[in-house]
């Protein structure tokens, strides 16, 4: 009876470590719902870890995990028209970083849809998410928690940008748009770019621009001071980033 009894001591001690281990984990999990590959880069904020060295590549129709620990803080973006060789070195039509597969906490070049994300603070439990805009947009992206609560929201755009992208914001690769700039990184003044004089939430309002990003894409930010509603706070152990995500 003792050998039983500290053998079920254990198992149920084995749990709860498992338990309590999982809890301190977070599960991003990456779909690839666009018709052809994408190359997702993640880039960890000062402090912070890039998952799977900074880059990696996902098929159509595939999709990846990546564990990070409670805290994490960082950035997410699909990267596409790539060609990479054994080394790991070449190009990407959009959101490259520096022509390499493992970006190793590199940013992107612009423009790219973003998927933000700090999944707790010391001051606070919750998890803050978002999809900005603001960076310009390559294509599509959600960001939506498994459970989580009352509350949870799903932050994205799920509209092809570019294919009603104003002209002069137009990137263009093989013969077709791209990405498509945002007004910051178009017109490159202060009033577009929230900088300067505009440096301020009361400064810096939306612009002819902005409201058509927003109009489209109700759920991501269009541009810096785009809180009220575009950041999401949740707290789920599961999130799932979906690239090309069906529209509802």
């Amino acid at each position: 009876m003792e050998v039983v009894s500290k053998l079920h001591f254990f198992l149920l001690f084995l749990s709860l470590s498992l338990s309590l281990s999982s809890n301190d984990a977070i599960q991003l999990i990456l779909v690839n719902n666009c018709n052809g590959s994408i190359w997702p880069a993640t880039q960890g904020s000062a402090g912070n870890v890039s998952p799977k060295d900074g880059g990696f590549h996902v098929g159509a129709g595939e999709e990846t995990v990546l564990d990070v620990p409670a805290g994490w803080s960082g950035r997410i973006w699909g990267r596409q028209g790539c060609c990479f060789d054994e080394q790991g070195r070449g190009f990407c039509q959009t959101g490259d970083c520096g022509g390499k597969l493992h970006c190793r906490g590199a940013g992107g070049a612009t423009p790219a849809t973003v998927v933000e994300m700090t999944l707790g603070t010391p001051e606070s439990p919750l998890h803050y998410y978002d999809v900005s805009l603001v960076d310009g947009f390559n294509l599509p992206v959600t960001m939506a928690p498994v459970g989580g609560g009352v509350g949870c929201g799903v932050a994205g755009c799920e509209v092809n940008l570019n294919v009603c992208c104003p002209s002069r914001f137009e990137v263009a690769a093989g013969g077709k748009v791209v990405g498509c700039k945002s007004a910051c990184l178009a017109l490159q003044t202060d009033k577009y770019c929230c900088t300067g004089e505009y440096g301020s939430p009361e400064s810096c309002k939306p612009t002819l621009f902005s409201h058509l990003f927003k109009s489209m894409c109700p759920r991501a930010y269009s541009f810096a001071f785009d809180d009220p509603t575009s950041l999401n706070r949740c707290r789920a152990s599961h999130y799932v980033i979906t690239f090309c995500p069906p529209r509802n």
